[in-house]
C-alpha cells in the first residue's frame, strides 16, 4: 500500500543527505583542536628537557659510583644533560617556527594567486 510513498521518501532523504554533505564541505578545525595541538607541542618540549636531565644525571651517577667520586660527575653531567635538553627544545621550537612560516607563505601565495597579482 505505501510502497510508492516509501520509495519516494527514501529518495528524498538521500537527496537531502547529499545536499547537506555538499553544504557542509570540509569542517574547519575547532579552537579546541588547535589548543590541543599547542599543548601537545608544549609537552613534547617538557619531555625533551626532562629526558636530557635524567640521562645526564644517570650517566653522572654511574660514573661517580664506578669511580667513587660521588658528587663531581653527577653535577657535571646534570648540567650537560640540561644543556642538551635545552638545545633539543630550541631545535623543536625552530622546527615549529619554520613549519608555520612555510604555511604562512603558502597561504599568502594562494591569496596572491586568487587576486590575480
Amino acid at each position: 500500500m505505501s510502497d510508492p510513498d516509501d520509495r519516494s521518501e527514501d529518495q528524498r532523504l538521500e537527496a537531502l543527505e547529499e545536499r547537506l554533505a555538499r553544504a557542509r564541505g570540509t569542517p574547519e578545525p575547532s579552537h579546541t583542536e588547535s589548543h590541543y595541538s599547542q599543548a601537545n607541542l608544549a609537552w613534547r618540549m617538557v619531555i625533551e628537557l626532562v629526558a636530557g636531565l635524567m640521562i645526564g644525571a644517570s650517566i653522572g651517577y654511574g660514573i661517580d659510583s664506578f669511580a667513587g667520586t660521588m658528587p663531581i660527575f653527577l653535577v657535571l653531567f646534570l648540567f650537560l644533560g640540561l644543556a642538551a635538553g635545552v638545545k633539543t627544545m630550541l631545535r623543536s621550537a625552530q622546527e615549529l617556527q619554520q613549519k608555520r612560516e612555510a604555511e604562512a607563505a603558502r597561504e599568502s601565495e594562494g591569496k596572491d594567486g586568487r587576486n590575480g597579482t
